[in-house]
């Protein structure tokens, strides 16, 4: 187990490991390059992820930096308590130890949620897919050099070029302990994590997420919050489905633009039963399609009868993500928003914020959608577990 590093010199690796990502910036979109143009699979989702140009290279450094101006999540302070006897009785946050993170394609999560796991002093164990796998080494030789020159082990971020085999073997008799792994990736990946782990597993689960449009929406506000829940399609957050209540006004001709919109975005739109005859539209081939998560241009229109049924409808097939409701009523909103299951709810406003920069955390290691131990975006301070410290004197129990 590695001894805990202090906040200093952990913020200073964070600082210097900005400084080396700008540095290297040229070397780094090179090299992704690379991984690009070797990429011979068809999954746009996966390719648009793999990407790593200047935007993405701005995006590293910046979670880096921000990183490092966060208080340091260990240690925290949660619940104190002065026995009968003397003894004073703390609850502290504590470091996990060993987190074992298992991803697709995204070069940028060996920066950001090696940086989350590294400020919450544990040691990171990173498994890449095959497809990044030139850019992946070459960020985490960054990482090497980061630690060294503040005399940290090099293997605080360690790189697993594991083929399938060998990672199962990993996960079902760890060479090394592991204290918690996080799959983020596809639902075979989690599948394939969850059936082989014998730690426990944070599970960044499917999006499929759902929007709403009840019977008091403002439509210009549905059509924006549905079009900009479309606008990145590899992403967990974006819509897949939308249910209209069926008793909202012009329903018709908000309908017509909204499939006029999808189309301009070049989304391929499919319909229920009701909407596809009413709308001249592809049905969809059977209920088993509301269950799945697309990550693609696509996305499935349908009638609800009731904000009641719009809830259950999301209970049963939404992936436990993020959900939203566009309504000008207060009351539908609130109670929709207690009664849906998912990780995260909007009234008015685009799923595409379930993201830990965009709700306030600087980053994310994963969005989970299990409920414990952390719910939604895993933040810093989530990244940690707890530890009672007790001080005594002598104290025996009678």
């Amino acid at each position: 187990m590695n001894t805990l590093l202090s906040i200093e010199t952990r913020n200073a690796v964070l600082l210097t490991m900005a400084e080396l990502l700008e540095q290297e910036r040229a070397a780094i979109i090179r090299i992704n390059k690379t991984d690009l143009e070797a990429y011979k699979g068809d999954d746009i989702s996966m390719f648009d992820r793999l990407k790593a140009d200047d935007t993405k290279v701005d995006e590293m450094i910046a979670a880096a930096k921000h990183l490092a101006s966060q208080e340091d999540p260990v240690g925290v302070e949660r619940f104190s308590f002065k026995h009968d006897n003397g003894m004073q009785v703390y609850n502290k946050t504590a470091s996990f130890g060993t987190i074992l993170i298992i991803y697709e394609s995204r070069p940028d999560v060996t920066v950001e949620a090696a940086g989350i796991a590294f400020k919450s002093g544990n040691k990171i164990l990173l498994k890449g897919g095959k497809e990044s796998l030139n850019s992946n080494l070459k960020i985490v030789a960054l990482w090497h050099e980061a630690l060294k020159k503040h005399n940290a082990a090099t293997d605080w971020v360690e790189y697993l070029q594991f083929n399938r085999t060998e990672t199962q073997a990993f996960l079902e008799k760890p060479t090394q302990k592991v204290d918690l792994i996080v799959p983020r990736g596809g639902e075979r990946l989690i599948a394939f994590v969850k059936n082989h782990a014998t730690c426990p597993v944070i599970i960044s689960g499917r999006g499929n997420n759902f929007v709403y449009v009840e019977k008091e929406a403002d439509l210009d506000i549905a059509v924006d919050v549905i079009i900009n829940g479309k606008s990145k399609i590899s992403a967990c957050n974006a819509v897949d489905k939308v249910l209209i209540d069926k008793n909202l006004p012009n329903k018709e001709v908000f309908i017509n633009k909204l499939i006029s919109k999808l189309n301009e975005a070049k989304i391929q739109v499919l319909g229920d039963a009701a909407v596809a005859k009413s709308h001249n539209l592809e049905q969809i081939s059977s209920n088993e399609v509301w269950y799945e998560e697309f990550l693609d241009y696509k996305i499935v229109i349908g009638e609800i009868a009731s904000n009641s049924d719009a809830i259950a409808m999301i209970n049963k097939y939404a992936g436990g993500h993020s959900s939203a409701i566009i309504t000008k009523d207060i009351q539908k909103a609130k109670i929709f928003m207690e009664n849906v299951d998912t990780a995260v709810v909007y009234h008015n406003a685009s799923t595409r914020f379930t993201d830990g920069g965009q709700l306030g955390l600087g980053g994310e290691l994963a969005i989970s959608t299990d409920k414990l131990h952390q719910r939604g975006p895993i933040g810093l301070q989530h990244l940690v577990t707890n530890k009672w410290y007790v001080h005594g004197n002598g104290q025996v129990r009678n």
